[in-house]
Formats: structure tokens, C-alpha cells, sequence
């Protein structure tokens, strides 16, 4: 006769006892973790504020409404010690540390992409001096390469009244570098608006490029039109108001006096040293991503390119590059994010970034140790986590989909 099964066996799976399900024990783990945390964090933060009542020092953020009473000599937005807040000293140095920060990125881009592709150039001469760029320049402490530059480059260039003359309305001195400055009029609305339109008009063409290019395999000339309609366009536009009498940028060119410069446009030589060596610096490092990167890709990629004509250069754009950002991105994203952090060496050299403003001069005024460090902190943690998803959804779009 037949084997009788129980009668719960029909109806599914045995039973599991709470206690041995992975599930429930995972989702009671992280309970109990995440309580722990909580209290070793109100443990924490109860001592802390102990602490400071016993010391006498004053807690909370009403700080950042008090007059900062200092001065800040490189700013991006409005600051004058006798009326701005240490609120907008905090703002000064957020905005001094983000426009390096981007700045370097862009630039230590461009320059480690050259580089990393130059290491691997047929060509030996090429191939030794990007060589010779990365082994030197990433085995030399940042700080000191920031010494390096604002002590010895720039320090040691001749005073105001003997600046090196770069053409006509660019000089060089130990004072900085002097530049045209532009001045907006009224109408210089209609710029912007010529180069949204261009950058419009690039994207539609793009598009229309992708799909002629699936529809008959052939290619237009995407960057060609794209620089024509985002740098054309706006020319087009200042040229236009000219002969219409208006113009809507003028330029306020640095003039060579007995003892000084006047006018222009002035970046002091501690931004162009940290700049330059938060780029050199970083750059050796995306440059060697890059070519770990190109290296990852098949080289029968590369001939089977060759094999249906195309040059090297196309090669490299076109088939290589667009395969090695799948290795490229990730670790890229990283020296992203260690340029953003190590502009908080400028306080060596005297930039104002926001370590040098709050953490040092806000800090120092006010005492208030904890607000300060927990802002600046934050605002670290922040610009790291928006530029790693920034990243990461790039990178969701190269990324090879598995079918």
C-alpha cells in the first residue's frame, strides 16, 4: 500500500520556527544593531553635552547669526567683516572649496586621460615622459607638491612692477595672475540663452546622429556641429548685438602701471597653487586608471576595428575608450572624491577654503568646537556621497547588461 503523508505536507513547505529563519533573524540583527548604535550615540552626545555646561562654553548653532568680524581676501559671493555672519563665512569657504574642487576635477580629467593614453603611445619618447610624469609626481606627498608650487614657482616669481607679460592683457607675478575681467551689461541675457539653445540643438542632433547612424551605419560629424551650435551660437548672438550697437560683455583688461596693475581680473597665487597641484597630482593617478582601463579591453576589439578600416585614432575614440569606462568609472570615481578631500590642504598655503575659514577662524573666535567640526564634516560627507552617485549613475549607463 502507499506511503500516507501527513496532512499539513500537502498543503506546502514545513513550517519554519521563527528562530531559524533567515529572514526574521537577518531583520532582528539590524534592530539590535541599529538600537546599539543609537545608544552609544545618545551616550555619546549626552557626554559631550555635560561636558561643555561644565566647561562653560556655549552650545547650539545661533553662532553663524553673529557678526564674523574678519576678513576674507579670496571670495566668491559678497563678504565684509563689519556686517557678514559666520553663517556666510561658512558659505565663503563652501563656495572657495567647490569651485576648486570642480575645477580640478575638470582639469585633472583632461590631463590624466592624456596622459594614461600616452602611456601606451607605440611612440617611446611619449610613452617615457608620461612614465616619468606618473611614477614621479604620485610618489611625492601632496603637501609637499603644494609647497613646491606656491614656495618655489610662485613665490620666487619677480614683484608687480616686473610681471611677465603673457601677450598684451595677461601678466604674471608673485601677486597672482591678472586676466581680462568681463563685465556684463543689461543685455547679456541674451548669451546664456544663445548657449542653452545650442546645447539644445546638440543634444536633438545627437540623437538624430544615433539613430542614422543604426538605420545606415553612417556617421555624422556630431562634435563638429555640437562646437558649432555651443561656442557658434553665442558668438553669433554678441556679433548680432554689436551691429545693433549693444554690447552685452565688455572687458576690463589689466593695465601695467609704474608700481602696480590695475583692473583686470586677479587669481592669487594661493588658488593657483592649489589648483595646479591638486590637477598634476591627481591627474598621475586617473592616468594610470585610464590605462589599466584600455589595457582590460580585448585587443581583439582593437583588430577586429582595424580589420574594418578604421585608423587608430577612431579606434581608441570609438571601440576602445567606450569599453574601458566600465573599468574607468569606479575607480575614477574615487580620485574624484580624494581632490575634493585633499583641498583641505590649502590650509598650507593659505587659501581660504572652508577648513581655513571655519574650522580655523570661526572655530578659534567662537570656541564652539562641536557645531563647527560636525558642519564641516557634514559638508564633506555630503559632496562625497553626491559625486559618488553622480558617478554611479554614469556608470549605470556604460555598465554591460547581461541578457
Amino acid at each position: 500500500m502507499p506511503t500516507q503523508l501527513p496532512a499539513d505536507s500537502a498543503s506546502g513547505p514545513p513550517r519554519v520556527s521563527p528562530l531559524y529563519d533567515p529572514r526574521i533573524r537577518g531583520a532582528a540583527y539590524q534592530i539590535l544593531l541599529l538600537l546599539a548604535v543609537g545608544v552609544v550615540a545618545w551616550i555619546a552626545i549626552g557626554n559631550a553635552a555635560e561636558n561643555l555646561r561644565n566647561a562653560r562654553v556655549a552650545s547650539g548653532f545661533g553662532f553663524l547669526g553673529n557678526t564674523a568680524g574678519f576678513d576674507v581676501n579670496q571670495t566668491v559671493i559678497p563678504f565684509a567683516a563689519a556686517t557678514s555672519t559666520y553663517g556666510t563665512a561658512f558659505l565663503v569657504g563652501l563656495t572657495n572649496t567647490l569651485m576648486v574642487a570642480v575645477i580640478g576635477i575638470v582639469l585633472a580629467t583632461v590631463l590624466g586621460f592624456a596622459v594614461g593614453v600616452a602611456r601606451l603611445s607605440p611612440n617611446w619618447i611619449v610613452r617615457t615622459l608620461a612614465t616619468v610624469y606618473v611614477e614621479v609626481l604620485r610618489n611625492i606627498p601632496l603637501l609637499l607638491q603644494l609647497l613646491f608650487w606656491y614656495v618655489a614657482v610662485l613665490a620666487s616669481l619677480p614683484g608687480a612692477r616686473d610681471s611677465y607679460a603673457l601677450g598684451s592683457s595677461v601678466f604674471l607675478n608673485q601677486r597672482g595672475l591678472y586676466l581680462p575681467k568681463p563685465l556684463l551689461a543689461a543685455d547679456a541675457w541674451a548669451l546664456p540663452i544663445a548657449l542653452v539653445a545650442g546645447l539644445v540643438g546638440t543634444l536633438v542632433f545627437r540623437a538624430h546622429a544615433r539613430r542614422e547612424q543604426a538605420r545606415t551605419g553612417r556617421r555624422l560629424p556630431v562634435l563638429a556641429v555640437g562646437m558649432g551650435l555651443t561656442v557658434g551660437l553665442p558668438i553669433l548672438t554678441y556679433g548680432v548685438l554689436a551691429l545693433l550697437g549693444v554690447a552685452p560683455v565688455a572687458l576690463d583688461f589689466p593695465v601695467k602701471g609704474t608700481f602696480n596693475l590695475r583692473g583686470g581680473m586677479q587669481l592669487y597665487p594661493e588658488f593657483v597653487a592649489l589648483v595646479v597641484g591638486l590637477t598634476v597630482y591627481t591627474a598621475a593617478f586617473i592616468a594610470e586608471v585610464v590605462r589599466a582601463g584600455i589595457q582590460a579591453v580585448s585587443r581583439g576589439q582593437t583588430e577586429a576595428a582595424r580589420a574594418l578600416g578604421l585608423k587608430p585614432g577612431p579606434t581608441m575614440r570609438l571601440v576602445v575608450i567606450p569599453q574601458a569606462m566600465r573599468v574607468i568609472v569606479p575607480p575614477l570615481t574615487s580620485q574624484y572624491l580624494n581632490l575634493t578631500k585633499n583641498s583641505s590642504l590649502a590650509v598650507a598655503i593659505g587659501y581660504p577654503d572652508l577648513v581655513q575659514v571655519f574650522m580655523g577662524t570661526v572655530l578659534n573666535q567662537t570656541g564652539q568646537a562641536v557645531e563647527v567640526v560636525a558642519i564641516t564634516m557634514a559638508v564633506y560627507l555630503t559632496i562625497s556621497l553626491v559625486t559618488a552617485a553622480a558617478m554611479n549613475l554614469y556608470n549605470r549607463r556604460v555598465a554591460l547588461i547581461e541578457r
